[in-house]
């Protein structure tokens, strides 16, 4: 993919989170918490050798080191209680030293391993004095910050990887009528091929669970 399509992709995604009109009310969220990643295996061309490599990586998370893991999320309520919007997701993935593959040293996305969706949320308002259930699904890019030392060789910067999608379900419960605190469970896949400087490339598909906790604004 060159990076004029590329950014083209990215620019799509947006457009469609904020093609919605501007409906009688809209949401900003802002959310923290854990998130962790279940095994996945990477595979590729290592740096500067162009030897084929394959490993299983048991990914951390350490959601609350610095960067820490967070979300962005916009949304767009009808009156229908149909909400469609754009969020981003701070991800974030270490490679423990013991499982990289030969010749790496450094194995991370810890700048982010970013996902940007454009979202479908549905809501059922005040089922419970002031709790609103919700679920919501989304699908977009992976944009993570490629971070990756092998052979010499060091990768280190923002790359659009692939596809993204995510799935969501929680409860807000309204402070009043624009302040809200809520959480939810929030499991994205993504697929990802990335390019290694040295010519190395990387293939690898990761998945998210997160707990989130969050405050909302309406207006």
């Amino acid at each position: 993919m060159t990076k004029a399509l590329k950014l083209s992709a990215i620019a799509s995604c947006v457009t469609l989170g904020l093609a919605a009109p501007a409906f009688a009310e809209v949401e900003l969220s802002f959310y923290g918490g854990t998130q962790s990643s279940p095994h996945s295996r990477i595979k590729g061309t290592a740096p500067g050798t162009g030897a084929s490599y394959s490993a299983l990586i048991g990914w951390e998370g350490k959601s609350f080191t610095p960067p820490p893991y967070y979300g962005l999320r916009a949304t767009w309520w009808k009156e229908s209680n149909i909400g469609f919007g754009v969020e981003l997701t701070h991800t974030k993935a270490y490679a423990p030293q013991s499982e990289m593959p030969a010749g790496f040293s450094r194995l991370e996305f810890t700048d982010g391993h970013n996902i940007l969706t454009a979202n479908v949320m549905k809501r059922w308002p005040d089922q419970w004095k002031f709790v609103t259930p919700y679920v919501g699904a989304g699908i977009g890019l992976a944009i993570p910050h490629v971070d990756v030392t092998a052979n010499g060789h060091k990768t280190y910067g923002y790359q659009v990887t692939g596809p993204a999608a995510k799935v969501m379900a929680g409860i807000k419960y309204d402070i009043n009528a624009r302040w809200a605190v809520f959480t939810e469970y929030q499991f994205t896949y993504s697929k990802n091929e990335a390019d290694l400087d040295g010519g190395g490339s990387m293939r690898f598909p990761l998945i998210s669970n997160a707990i989130n906790v969050g405050v909302s604004l309406n207006f």
